[in-house]
């Protein structure tokens, strides 16, 4: 249910019918490891004994509310691809194993770099106060992180070009094959966003290689230019709804 309302909220009637209305066993597969992931990625599992413990877990709920927020915006990506489409074909079913993979590898690199952000940068071991992370080490958490990212962008254009080319067997009106390509080539434009950051991390000076990560506040912008750019053809073409 929450994957069909969840869906609901950022559909786009009149441009992609939905082909699937109820989650499927893949979907249910996939929901069970995005699960697993927040949990791995949780603030504590247990109740805090002390107020400082209180405190200490406290610390953390900005970098698990990032973390939460990057796992739910694959996870209603995932939602919304499998509604639109309602495809289980073999390469859809590999291309959603690798996704889960990914998003189960990428758990910890993901709650590590949002700590160090948000939260700290030592941690205690045998009451010795330690950095998280060493100067030279940063190009390769940077590339780290911009390695998923990139994967996960790759998957789900492979997923959209996957259903771009079974588009007679779903019977896609040509609006509808206009709007799977605006999805496919956005995450086309999300890959060359993380390897322009995996680029930079490599090929910047050590004490530079920190501004890699200010790559992906392009996000919004190259959202805004694609949508805008694909919204106004769509419209000339299609007379289609935003």
């Amino acid at each position: 249910m929450i994957r069909k309302k969840a869906a609901q909220l950022t559909s786009r009637p009149g441009n992609i019918v939905w082909r699937s209305h109820e989650p499927s066993r893949l979907e249910t597969f996939s929901d069970a490891v995005f699960g697993f992931a927040l949990t791995l990625i949780i603030v504590s599992i247990e109740v805090p004994q002390s107020f400082s413990d209180l405190l200490e877990t406290m610390r953390g709920t900005l970098s698990f509310a990032v973390c939460f927020a990057a796992l739910f915006q694959v996870w209603n990506s995932q939602n919304i691809f499998f509604r639109r489409y309602g495809m289980k074909d073999k390469m859809t079913v590999l291309l959603n194993a690798a996704l889960m993979f990914v998003v189960l590898i990428y758990a910890y690199p993901l709650k590590f770099l949002s700590i160090l952000l948000l939260q700290r940068h030592t941690y205690m071991l045998n009451g010795h106060e330690l950095p998280m992370i060493f100067d030279q080490q940063v190009p390769a958490l940077m590339m780290i992180y911009g390695a998923g990212f990139s994967v996960i962008y790759l998957l789900f254009a492979l997923m959209h070009f996957n259903a771009l080319k079974h588009k007679n067997e779903l019977e896609m009106k040509p609006v509808e094959v206009f709007e799977t390509q605006t999805l496919a080539y956005i995450n086309v434009i999300g890959i060359c966003i993380g390897l322009t950051s995996i680029t930079l991390a490599a090929l910047l000076p050590l004490a530079y290689t920190g501004l890699s990560g200010f790559t992906y506040f392009l996000i919004p912008l190259a959202y805004w230019i694609w949508y805008s750019y694909r919204g106004r053809k769509g419209r000339q073409l299609y007379k289609t709804t935003d």
